[in-house]
């Protein structure tokens, strides 16, 4: 029996490596993802465009405008002589903000008054704008704590104290890298497997499968086996690239990690071979794939609290195998979680994973071709 279900793993891995061309998109693909997702993909901004407009002059501006020259986030694109321009570098996308500073900034600050900064943002990117204006008022911040201390203001009666737990630098690469594990994972497990029963059925082969000794899950096994050894040796790599490369601390156990790395793959294994067992060709196969994906990513919490979506589509988020292993992935680097704290996590994962392997072994001999 097992010699059989050898035979069937044997000849799926000669499916997928039989050329250079198949073995190329397994390798390349995923590694270049990586790359271009742990940069691009990520919250922080390094180069934040801003003008001037700059009615003062006084020391207090001058004092005010070198530290946000001396900020390694922000670059200055523009210095503005009049009001009818802050409207036009806004519009035109040329800055993200614009700083005015009134006639009589520094007259107010020396005469130990309040001044106000007028910041003007491009709010079209709403989440891009929220961080910039969180960087602005640091940087005003400081300005204020150097201008009272020079000038023997009193001190503010309460300092706030910031510090973030798990992340101290509050690195968006962080948070998004871990993701990226789950991500090409689940990509690349879903492609080996949902072009594989398809294939079958375009080669002519599917009925001569069927008419074997081989019983149902002896099938069900062949084909599931090589995409999970192929989607674990992706995900190990990528992880590894993540500590490696991109310098994301890993402070968890690695068994946790490798079980629900286990239970993930299985979970997408089953779901693969649905597809795969539904369509008649690769080409019907590699379309069920990408309809999955997008709102499996969308829906997992990758780039969007989960909380924060409606109640019906949170609920519609438990059958979705990507959600329980991001909690596991992103807690294993960055919390330094066990195995014991993703009892539910797991649970989700075994469950998906036996209906998705159920229904495809229901469907690979209830399919008609």
């Amino acid at each position: 029996m097992w010699l059989r279900v050898l035979a069937l793993i044997r000849k799926e891995f000669l499916a997928l490596l039989r050329d250079a061309a198949s073995r190329a998109v397994l390798i390349g693909p995923p590694l270049i993802q990586l790359m271009v997702f742990g940069y691009a993909a990520t919250f922080d901004l390094n180069h934040i465009a801003y003008a001037v407009y700059d009615q003062d002059g006084g020391a207090a501006a001058r004092q005010l405008l070198a530290r946000f020259a001396g900020s390694t986030e922000f670059q200055r694109v523009a210095t503005l002589h009049a009001q009818q321009q802050v409207r036009g570098v806004l519009d035109d996308r040329r800055a993200l903000l614009v700083l005015h500073i009134g006639p009589d900034f520094s007259r107010r600050l020396l005469a130990r008054r309040d001044a106000s900064l007028q910041v003007l943002i491009d709010g079209r990117d709403s989440n891009t704008a929220a961080l910039v204006q969180n960087d602005v008022a640091q940087v005003v911040l400081d300005f204020n704590r150097a201008w009272a201390a020079a000038h023997a203001w009193p001190p503010p009666p309460a300092r706030l104290r910031m510090r973030a737990w798990f992340n101290p630098d509050l690195l968006s690469r962080w948070f998004i890298v871990p993701g990226i594990v789950a991500l090409l994972m689940l990509l690349i497990t879903l492609l080996v497997t949902g072009l594989s029963v398809a294939r079958e059925r375009e080669l002519g082969t599917y009925d001569q499968l069927l008419v074997t000794p081989m019983r149902t899950w002896e099938i069900l096994l062949g084909k599931a086996v090589p995409g999970v050894l192929i989607g674990g040796l992706e995900g190990s790599v990528i992880a590894s690239l993540a500590v490696l490369w991109f310098g994301v601390p890993f402070t968890g156990s690695v068994t946790a990690l490798a079980l629900g790395m286990l239970l993930f793959l299985l979970a997408a294994v089953g779901v693969g071979l649905m597809i795969s067992s539904i369509a008649r060709t690769q080409q019907q196969g590699l379309l069920g794939v990408f309809l999955f994906m997008v709102p499996a990513v969308i829906l997992s919490g990758f780039a969007t609290p989960i909380a924060n979506m409606p109640r019906p589509v949170q609920w519609l988020t438990l059958a979705n195998p990507m959600r329980y292993f991001l909690v596991i992935v992103r807690d294993v680097f960055l919390q330094g979680a066990g195995a014991a704290q993703f009892t539910r996590q797991y649970a989700g994962l075994a469950l998906i994973a036996a209906c998705s392997l159920g229904a495809a072994a229901w469907l690979f001999g209830r399919r008609p071709d």
